[in-house]
């Protein structure tokens, strides 16, 4: 019995054993694809999918002797495509079941016949396509959830990151710009396609390195690529309108119960887009940041390039701007990272009229929030002997209420010249009011200074910025002119009511005015700006050409900065604080350099030469006749050296060298002291230079289309001349701190950083993984010692992109970050800052359209000098079910933060610094929400579309 038993036994090892030979778990597939004239095809793309649900399992490129080899299948039934430009695709049934290694022989491709080529177009619907380094996904192929967004289909595409803020990277490079069937959507910011449109919607994702804007300005193409990702709508959703619209509400948590309401529509054809979106909610979703809003412009709108400053960099168009900074504000750091409640409400629209002669696009928005903020912060301050302390204590509500018009009309006056118009403009209101308690420290013992503050105070501003542009290309390839004018203006006006009563418990003798402050401060001010570019582009060879530009601008700055005592029955004016001035800036650079291009071979040379004067008068009030003068000229020679090279097989270099000025403010060049914050005194240096950058530059990209590797690294170095920093003063019994912009030399900055992306199994598992280090020196004169601080910045990440099955997707991640700063005054206070991130997010399909999606991210924070260690783990989840054989009705019900521990935090360590901050933010909550999919047309229905 136990010979059998054993016999029995050994006769199932052997048969396990030649079943394992006979039929292997992975196969190997390869061919050669050539043309019907037998010659190779280098760069054939080659994709197979699953015969059931046409899900594509694995994919790859030919080489240069036409083969290809596709490893790690599994065994199945599947349909081989091949694809090459210019040439019948074909399909060919591959059946994968004993033979480890099938090799298919030779595969020949057809030229396409004319009559044929639209037919081919249509119906060979391949998962993807290469052509060099653009890539073309068919939209179609990547099952996404009924409902969800472009971002979420691109999650799914091979070669393409998208992180947790929506940032999109492909093929190794940050996706600079996305279109709709190759129009501008919402200006440049990718997030505002890729959030905002659906993605059933689109048809197909295109991926591609364009021309930079300058490039496409001038006709010159400077060897900048920037990565551009185009989305192509089905036909259906050309003829109607489609959009989504979102309803939630949920229990008082936190005192307070939540609720939102979203929506946006669109409506596109050939010719015309229209746009809307709007929110309402008290969830922390404030809608669109003002960045987003200048891109919130449609398809027409490009911004880079168009106000009027030609040329390369240097610092040129620095004083192009209007920055509205004689506004008032609550001078308290309370905008920590993620803290903060508020309630939001906006609404805009946008239009756009595009034919091939004229372009016109305009956008309204408006938008109205109210942020109310309760922090704990601590910093510490470094002093050549000791340090001290400052605690705060801040409870903040500002109110905000904006509207932002938006125009651009482009005409095409012939082939050879065009007009653009352009304008900007915006009108703000908003109120602040601040209750604020400080308690200074010295040594982290002894109480030296408290401080009772109670702020409030509104502000009204109106701004806009016209800009008309004229370019003419000459019959000549590569000949042409540029002309443009700009004319902003901008008016400010703000009241600052301030009530601080200090008490100075060390000082003996201590103005009685710094114990208690009562003012009232108003600043009126008003900038009006004239500029004015011209350019010229000559080719002096089919490789040679020369760039030539000036830049002019007129600027003038009234400002009225009255600061009156109110601790009296009388307001009486604070002559010391108070100022009224007017500056006058004129400004000048002319330009030239030399472009060598040939054969992705692009190397540019030049220098410009920039005359900036200043003609300035103050006094401390406008009636006075005893006004003093500001006179300043700066001149400055500008180098810039520029080479990218573009290689062969995906490849690409480049390296460079510029010098940036950066010219002092008027804030600080005007000696006005600034009390607003009576234990951080400012007042500006009329005798401050301009700061230089000496910068170089260098990187290099890889992607390989067949395997969807990508790689990146990146290096660059600065140098800096008459920096502007601020030196302090500290009193050693108030501990009040006194500052001055100065001049100093010798910081110095520089970064390494890579990249590599690469799919550890096609279509099922990406992998990427990255870091950079960042080292740093800078210099702070504290109290007439200079300080030296040197910082290291580690950075290491990784994420991964798991979609074994069409039921799950898995995405996670981390982030370790390590800061250490070194103080060459206080050697003894070294600090070394840990923020770590760990995240993770997965969606899983069950029976019956239900979905379950959840996210967890941790967040720690440590000092340990500081004795601060906090971990913040946010566990957000959602079960939703999409109802109606249309698939256009979602109900979710959604549950934030289940743990209850959020919190916002910052962690900061600078000059001669290290501070701490908690932030009250929204904790967890509930909604119950109800989403309507609006179409313009009846959505098909595909069978076995997998969700």
């Amino acid at each position: 019995m136990k010979h059998r038993l054993l016999q029995l036994l050994i006769w199932c090892f052997l048969s396990g054993s030649v079943l394992a030979q006979t039929a292997p778990s992975r196969f190997q597939l390869q061919a050669t694809v050539t043309d019907t004239l037998g010659a190779k095809l280098n760069g054939a793309t080659v994709m197979l999918q699953t015969v059931k649900d046409s899900v594509l399992s694995n994919y790859g490129r030919t080489n240069e002797t036409g083969q290809f080899t596709l490893k790690g299948i599994r065994r199945g039934n599947y349909i081989l495509k091949v694809t090459y430009v210019g040439m019948m695709p074909i399909n060919q049934s591959v059946t994968l079941e004993t033979e480890a290694n099938v090799d298919l022989g030779t595969i020949k491709l057809k030229p396409i016949a004319k009559e044929l080529y639209e037919v081919v177009i249509r119906t060979a619907r391949a998962p993807l396509t290469i052509r060099g380094d653009t890539v073309e996904y068919n939209a179609a192929s990547f099952k996404v959830p009924p409902g969800s967004t472009v971002e979420d289909l691109l999650r799914k595409l091979p070669g393409v990151l998208v992180d947790r803020e929506g940032n999109i990277r492909a093929q190794g490079q940050e996706v600079k710009r996305v279109t709709v069937d190759g129009k501008q959507f919402f200006g440049d910011d990718p997030k505002m396609a890729t959030k905002n449109l659906q993605a059933e919607a689109i048809s197909k994702v295109q991926v591609f390195s364009g021309q930079s804007e300058k490039a496409k300005l001038t006709g010159v193409d400077d060897g900048k690529k920037e990565k551009t990702m185009n989305l192509e709508l089905k036909e259906e959703f050309k003829k109607g309108g489609f959009g989504k619209i979102t309803a939630g509400a949920g229990p008082a948590t936190n005192l307070s119960a939540r609720g939102e309401v979203r929506g946006n529509y669109n409506k596109f054809d050939q010719k015309q887009q229209l746009s809307a979106i709007g929110l309402a909610n008290n969830t922390n979703q404030t809608g669109l940041s003002w960045a987003d809003y200048q891109d919130f412009r449609g398809s027409n709108s490009f911004t880079r390039n168009e106000d009027a400053d030609f040329g390369f960099g240097g610092g040129g168009g620095y004083y192009f701007s209007s920055n509205g900074d004689e506004g008032l504000s609550i001078p308290v750091n309370w905008g920590s990272r993620g803290g903060g409640l508020s309630n939001n409400m906006a609404a805009g629209v946008n239009y756009n009229f595009d034919t091939p002669k004229t372009k016109f696009s305009t956008s309204y928005y408006g938008s109205s929030s109210t942020f109310i903020t309760e922090t704990l912060a601590e910093r510490k301050n470094f002093l050549q002997t000791g340090s001290f302390t400052t605690r705060d204590t801040t409870n903040q509500r500002t109110g905000s209420n904006s509207h932002r018009l938006s125009l651009r009309y482009e005409k095409k006056l012939d082939s050879l010249n065009t007009l653009v118009v352009i304008h900007n403009s915006r009108l703000n209101n908003g109120t602040q009011n601040l209750l604020n308690t400080s308690e200074l420290l010295r040594n982290d013992l002894i109480r030296s200074t408290f401080r009772l503050t109670n702020n409030n105070g509104n502000n009204q501003a109106f701004a806009m910025a016209n800009t008309a542009l004229y370019r003419h290309k000459f019959k000549t390839k590569g000949r042409s002119f540029a002309l443009s004018a700009g004319y902003n203006y901008n008016q400010n006006d703000a009241l600052l009511n301030l009530q601080a009563d200090l008490r100075f418990f060390d000082a003996t003798t201590v103005n009685e005015q710094l114990r208690l402050l009562r003012q009232r401060q108003t600043t009126n001010s008003t900038v009006a700006q004239f500029k004015a570019s011209a350019q010229y582009t000559e080719p002096l060879s089919k490789k040679l050409s020369l760039e030539s530009f000036y830049n002019f601008s007129l600027r003038y700055d009234e400002a009225d900065r009255a600061v009156l005592d109110k601790s009296t029955d009388q307001l009486l004016r604070v002559d010391s604080l108070s100022r009224y001035y007017t500056n006058n800036y004129t400004y000048n650079r002319v330009g030239t350099g030399l472009r060598y291009a040939y054969k992705g071979i692009n190397v540019g040379v030049g220098g410009a030469v920039q005359r900036f004067e200043l003609n300035g008068e103050y006094a401390t009030d406008k009636a006075s006749l005893n006004r003093q003068r500001l006179n300043r000229v700066f001149t400055t020679v500008i180098p810039n050296v520029s080479v990218n090279l573009d290689l062969k097989n995906n490849k690409y270099a480049y390296l460079g060298y510029n010098m940036d000025v950066r010219l002092p403010s008027p804030q600080e060049l005007q000696p006005i002291v600034d009390n607003s914050n009576p234990l951080y005194i400012s007042r500006g240096n009329p005798n401050l230079l301009p700061a230089l950058s000496h910068s170089v530059y260098t990187g290099f990209n890889y992607f390989n289309p067949g395997s969807f590797l990508s790689m990146y690294g990146g290096f660059n170095y600065s140098y800096n001349i008459n920096e502007v920093v601020y030196a302090q003063t500290v009193d050693p019994q108030t501990l009040i701190t006194n500052t001055i912009p100065q001049n100093i030399t010798g910081g110095q900055n520089g970064g390494f950083s890579a990249n590599v992306s690469f799919p550890i199994k096609k279509t099922k598992l990406t992998m990427d993984v990255g870091g950079n280090l960042n080292l740093g020196r800078s210099f702070t004169p504290i109290n007439g010692i200079l300080n030296q601080t040197n910082a290291t910045n580690y950075n290491v990440r990784l994420s991964i992109a798991l979609t074994p099955a069409e039921w799950l997707a898995f995405y996670g991640g981390t982030n370790i970050g390590i800061g250490n700063t070194r103080y060459s005054l206080s050697s003894g206070q070294n600090q070394q800052l840990v923020t770590n991130n760990y995240n993770a997010e997965a969606t899983v399909k069950l029976p019956g359209q239900v979905f379950i999606s959840s996210s967890f991210n941790y967040q720690l924070y440590r000092n340990s000098r500081f004795a601060f260690n906090q971990g913040v783990p946010i566990l957000n989840s959602a079960i939703y079910r999409v109802v109606g054989k249309a698939k256009k009705m979602e109900v979710r019900l959604s549950s934030f933060d289940l743990l209850n521990r959020n919190v916002g935090v910052n962690l900061d360590a600078g000059q001669n610094y290290v501070s701490q901050q908690r932030t009250r933010t929204l904790a967890r909550y509930f909604l119950l929400s109800f989403t309507y999919n609006m179409r313009g047309v009846t959505a098909k229905v595909r069978r076995n579309d997998g969700w």
